[in-house]
């Protein structure tokens, strides 16, 4: 598999299975895109090698396509001084540099074709990560508001409601303590009422005796009544 491929399944990953499985999907978002980062620093290292062989190809087959050159004209020059054999080994020479670029000329051709490829495929990776960097603090976003509504949701439907479903328990006994504490008011106010009115009539008994034995003393008493 190669490097393209390796980087390719990092996007074509199934991203919502990935983050139904994250205890966190925040920090899991945070750590794909460091994952992306980091393999397309690893891709860049592989274009940049590729352009270096590329441009490397490139030199030597200028390089040899000047020196063919040059052979020729140093056969001209010994055409010109009449220098035949001269003439041949220059020749020879230059037909042995033309052997070398008729390799080359393939081979970087071929090298050429793959680092424009591989650039093309750098940079729609680096897309790829501009838009995921941009579209992780919209998901985070989003992560963080599912979580909200999953908890309020929980809460309606009954799960993690013990706190509410305590403290309504706890203000019924309020309630009963209250009642019982109002009740045993009432009937001891009862009992109170009573007392007093029984208290009341003794006092009012002792009252009369004591007018009767002021009035017997003072001779305003009526004379008793005759009997028939």
């Amino acid at each position: 598999m190669g490097i393209f491929d390796r980087i390719s399944d990092i996007f074509k990953a199934n991203v919502n299975d990935t983050l139904d499985k994250a205890e966190d999907p925040e920090k899991m978002l945070k750590q794909m895109v460091i994952e992306m980062e980091e393999s397309i620093n690893k891709t860049t290292l592989a274009v940049a090698s590729s352009i270096a062989n590329e441009k490397t190809l490139e030199r030597k087959l200028i390089k040899a396509r000047a020196e063919s050159a040059d052979w020729e004209q140093k056969a001209m020059q010994a055409i010109n001084a009449s220098r035949e054999d001269l003439a041949k080994a220059a020749l020879q020479k230059k037909a042995v540099v033309d052997r070398n670029v008729i390799d080359l000329e393939p081979i970087y051709t071929s090298a050429k074709t793959t680092s424009e490829k591989m650039r093309g495929q750098l940079d729609a990776l680096r897309a790829k990560l501009d838009e995921a960097r941009t579209r992780q603090s919209t998901l985070i976003a989003r992560s963080q508001a599912a979580k909200a509504q999953k908890q309020i949701a929980q809460s309606f439907s009954g799960i993690g409601s013990d706190a509410f479903s305590k403290f309504d328990k706890f203000e019924g006994k309020i309630e009963k303590l209250e009642g019982e504490a109002e009740a045993f008011e009432q009937l001891g106010g009862t009992n109170t009422k009573l007392e007093d009115e029984f208290k009341m009539l003794s006092s009012s008994a002792g009252v009369d005796n004591d007018l009767l034995q002021l009035k017997a003393k003072m001779g305003k008493l009526p004379p008793p009544a005759l009997e028939e």
